[in-house]
């Protein structure tokens, strides 16, 4: 097998070249035989005839035994061409005169006057007999004679004219051709390969050049780009496609490694806490129950957040490879919003904010449950704990044209506009300083990304609609 893609092509387009190089000779030569054949033919009855009618013509003139040979003489002195044996035979089939006799040269040396006598001769004037314009040809020794053949009929005897044409200049232009297809085949077959590998060659270097630069590439260099040469040919869209597959390999890698670098963070937050907490407790035996029973609260609520953030990055990940199975039933949205708002409450009563809502009835959907009310439940979350105290968060759910629309609004300060297209990073928030500072359980920064991927999964889309400084709006839009 051949490797190289190069050495591919120019075999495949070597071996078509060949096979219509040689269907094309093997054509033109049988075009060119078939025409050279019918113009022998063609002028071999000619000559038959016009010998014929001299020779009729030299016998009507005079009488005696002495008139055929004397007006076969004459017929063949007129009529005498290269290449070709004027014969008359009588009417046993005897040699009555030939041009071999009648001329001191014969046309050619190696004509033999046995031919007369050959089988092959005797065959065709056997089969000229019967037919009074016969086409044959007679073959004496390595020679061959294209023959035609006419009777005549006098009023003394009846003779056959026969004219042998020498095949020996047409086997000679025809070997001639062929010598010339044998060489010149080969040579266009080795001009067209080593052109047509050469343009193979240059034509795929791009192709080459790409290879070793992108062999080159690994993740300390992925900001590097293939060269494009002209972006308008195959190769050039083939190295922009390639760019393309970096810059999101480069993307990966980079949210890769912020992932990392964030969980790690959040990671070591709550178990430095639980170690230092711990390590405190341990170091002074004579504390009081009391002081016991804060170590513990510490200890709890700091193993609930690390137990959250190990939940959440485990859902992501499942989601991420694909493998998180939803478990879809018929159900209402409007229910299942309204559920969400009751769990909620606990969470807007601590913080004295009132839930108000708008929930239309009768809305069936067929999804998964659990991670619908998960993302609401995650929405409510982020818009109470942003929410100044006294303030109001609204929750909206209703149909609108194909889709089920479900808004929550709140009365926070709202997002900066440089921060707001990176809300749905993971291990993102926008007041990471506030978040720690209000003494509540700090999430990760994972709530959001987890709700879009719940929208996505059952095919809608989770945004921020609005946020300035009198708030913030998320809708999750479903289709209905």
């Amino acid at each position: 097998m051949v490797d190289s893609i190069r050495a591919r092509l120019t075999l495949w387009y070597t071996i078509v070249l060949t096979v219509v190089l040689i269907l094309l000779a093997a054509i033109t030569y049988f075009m060119y035989w078939r025409n050279l054949v019918e113009s022998t033919d063609n002028g071999l009855r000619e000559l038959t005839k016009a010998f014929a009618t001299t020779f009729q013509a030299e016998l009507s003139e005079g009488s005696g035994p002495a008139v055929p040979k004397a007006a076969a003489s004459e017929a063949m002195l007129e009529h005498r061409f290269r290449d070709t044996i004027l014969v008359i035979l009588d009417s046993s089939g005897g040699v009555l005169l030939s041009s071999l006799d009648s001329s001191p040269r014969s046309p050619r040396e190696f004509w033999n006057p046995d031919l007369f006598q050959s089988a092959s001769f005797r065959l065709f004037t056997g089969k000229a007999a019967h037919d009074p314009e016969f086409l044959g040809r007679v073959r004496e020794g390595r020679h061959s004679f294209r023959s035609a053949a006419k009777l005549i009929h006098s009023a003394n005897a009846d003779y056959t004219v026969v004219v042998l044409q020498s095949l020996h200049p047409q086997q000679e232009l025809l070997r001639d051709i062929r010598r010339t297809f044998y060489w010149a085949i080969p040579a266009a077959l080795l001009l067209a390969g080593l052109g047509g590998y050469f343009l193979a060659r240059k034509s795929l270097a791009p192709v080459a050049e790409m290879a070793s630069q992108a062999r080159q590439m690994g993740a300390a260099n992925l900001h590097d780009r293939l060269a494009v040469t002209n972006p308008r040919d195959e190769l050039g869209q083939l190295a922009l496609s390639f760019n393309q597959l970096l810059a999101r390999i480069e993307t990966s890698f980079e949210q890769q490694r912020r992932f990392v670098a964030d969980a790690s963070h959040e990671l070591r937050t709550p178990v430095a806490i639980l170690r230092g907490e711990t390590e405190v407790t341990l170091a002074r035996p004579d504390r009081s129950s009391e002081e016991y029973r804060e170590t513990l609260v510490v200890l709890r609520d700091e193993s609930r957040r690390l137990a959250r953030i190990i939940e959440d990055l485990f859902t992501l990940t499942r989601a991420d490879a694909g493998r998180y199975p939803l478990s879809l039933r018929d159900a209402y949205l409007d229910e299942l919003a309204t559920a969400v708002l009751h769990r909620a409450r606990s969470l807007a009563l601590a913080k004295n904010i009132t839930l108000s809502s708008s929930i239309e009835p009768e809305l069936p959907i067929h999804a998964d449950e659990v991670l619908l009310e998960r993302m609401l439940l995650n929405l409510l979350d982020n818009a109470i704990k942003y929410s100044p105290p006294g303030s109001t968060v609204e929750l909206i759910c209703r149909r609108e044209g194909a889709n089920y629309v479900i808004r929550v609004s709140d009365n926070g300060p709202g997002i900066p506009g440089d921060l707001q297209p990176r809300i749905f990073e993971r291990f993102f928030r926008a007041d990471k300083a506030r978040s720690r500072s209000d003494g509540n359980t700090v999430g990760a920064g994972l709530g959001l990304a987890i709700s879009r991927w719940i929208a996505e999964a059952h095919r809608g889309r989770l945004e921020l609609t609005r946020s300035d400084s009198s708030g913030s709006t998320f809708s999750f839009l479903l289709p209905a």
